[in-house]
């Protein structure tokens, strides 16, 4: 060793002070490495290279001259990460080559969950059996080698888990090519690492990770918020027909000549679904991300888009849509179980104006599942800009004598409108304790 004395024989004492000292730096999240020096005898021949001759045997009788020790501290945004996906439900493992203490430093300041570390060589020793509960148990691994990466992904998986693996260096790809999501760092990846991954991560920083879950969350939700908003506004469009057929002389839809009114003509169908299957759905798929996104477990990887529940509301709202058409229909026309004045276009075209204002509101039941229908309504500004397109065209199609001719409309007054807002108001009455009931069978 060398020292302010002079080079000395390192004593075990000295030695044992060293790795106390290595132990202590460790415990600090620190990496450490030993710097020693041997004389190289001078090469004999001209021109001949001296590091030709090293081999092994020059890396024995060295003299300890130092011990450096360096710290590279987490990003301040990673904690902060690692917080929101364990929330999320996503378990976070750390897999390093440090040494176990500084592993276990840095997952107890970052926030990892029991940060109890276990080494390559006790992954080595166990059975199958015990190693699996180790994996299941253990959230740090430290001083590793390629096949431990790759035999715990492997378990994971075959325990059902979807398994993202992030690495840079050359003895990472196996896993990542594994991994069900393999995430090379951009800057300080190898190009081997980046061939055998999936995606790469530009900015090497873990918050890009969760940011992407978020974002992935939010896109899947507007996907299952367009498909419960287009089925169940077609669902009251068939229902409507279909139930105003069906019970046509209840209803009193029955003319002098005992032919049935029917509640739509095809034209109005087809308006219907031009107004409100364009612009609400789209703006529904731009909608933000809602802020419990990152506060449910993750979905099983065999669940469907659309479950029992889904269905049933999607049944549920339909059938609220017709039945409200119908009755509107019905309150109009003499007759039937609510006795009204006007004439069968008339009536037709408060059923029609009444299902497509009923449709319009169900883009906003449609975009939160576990709250109330009015949260976040200042959130997506395309949604009020397309609900204002709707219902202008609306206005148009009555109105507007060309297109009263187009669809066989004819102009509402105040009263019809009260009409058309009371079937809107009962479709919230009816939408919102649905709402609080689902929610609260959902928290049992």
């Amino acid at each position: 060793m060398r020292t302010a004395d002079g080079d000395v024989e390192a004593s075990p004492e000295a030695l044992e002070r060293l790795d106390e000292e290595v132990t202590i730096l460790a415990g600090q999240a620190y990496r450490t490495l030993a710097v020693a020096v041997r004389e190289v005898p001078t090469a004999s021949g001209a021109g001949e290279n001296p590091g030709e001759s090293l081999g092994e045997e020059m890396e024995h009788g060295l003299t300890f001259v130092g011990l450096v020790a360096m710290i590279d501290p987490p990003r301040p945004e990673a904690k902060a990460a690692i917080a929101q996906a364990q929330q999320a439900g996503i378990r976070v493992i750390m897999i390093t080559g440090d040494h176990p203490l500084t592993a276990e430093r840095i997952a107890a300041d970052l926030g990892i969950d029991d940060p109890k570390t276990l080494t390559g060589a006790q992954l080595s020793e166990p059975c199958d059996e015990q190693f699996a509960e180790a994996v299941e148990t253990t959230s740090v691994f430290a001083r590793v080698d390629p096949s431990h990466k790759l035999r715990i992904v492997k378990h994971l998986q075959d325990h059902g888990h979807v398994v993202a693996m992030t690495g840079d260096v050359v003895n990472d790809a196996p896993a990542l090519k594994r991994a069900d999501i393999g995430v090379a760092m951009g800057i300080t990846g190898t190009q081997v690492a980046h061939g055998a991954a999936t995606m790469i991560l530009a900015d090497d920083n873990f918050a890009s990770i969760i940011t992407a879950v978020k974002q992935g969350r939010g896109i899947y939700d507007n996907l299952r918020k367009v498909l419960r908003y287009l089925l169940s506004s077609n669902m009251g469009e068939v229902f409507t027909v279909f139930g105003g057929v069906v019970f046509a002389s209840v209803l009193g839809l029955i003319d002098a000549g005992g032919a049935v009114i029917l509640p739509l003509l095809a034209t109005q169908i087809l308006w219907v679904n031009l107004v409100t299957d364009s612009t609400p759905a789209l703006a529904l798929g731009v909608d933000p991300v809602d802020d419990a996104a990152m506060s449910r477990p993750p979905r099983r990887p065999d669940e469907r888009a659309l479950n029992r529940r889904e269905w049933a509301r999607i049944l549920s709202t339909g059938l609220v849509m017709a039945v409200l058409s119908p009755l509107a229909l019905d309150a109009c026309l003499p007759g039937g179980l609510i006795a009204g004045a006007d004439d069968a276009a008339t009536g037709r075209a408060v059923a029609f104006t009444v299902l497509v204002i009923l449709q319009l509101v169900n883009t906003l039941s449609v975009r939160h599942a576990h709250t109330t229908m009015f949260a976040g309504l200042c959130t997506n500004h395309w949604l009020w800009l397309a609900l204002a397109a709707g219902l202008l065209l609306q206005l148009l199609v009555v109105y507007l004598p060309i297109l009263n001719t187009a669809f066989s409309t004819v102009p509402l007054d105040g009263e019809h409108w009260l009409l058309v807002i009371a079937c809107a108001v009962v479709f919230v009455i009816v939408e919102e304790p649905r709402r609080a009931v689902v929610r609260m069978v959902g928290r049992r």
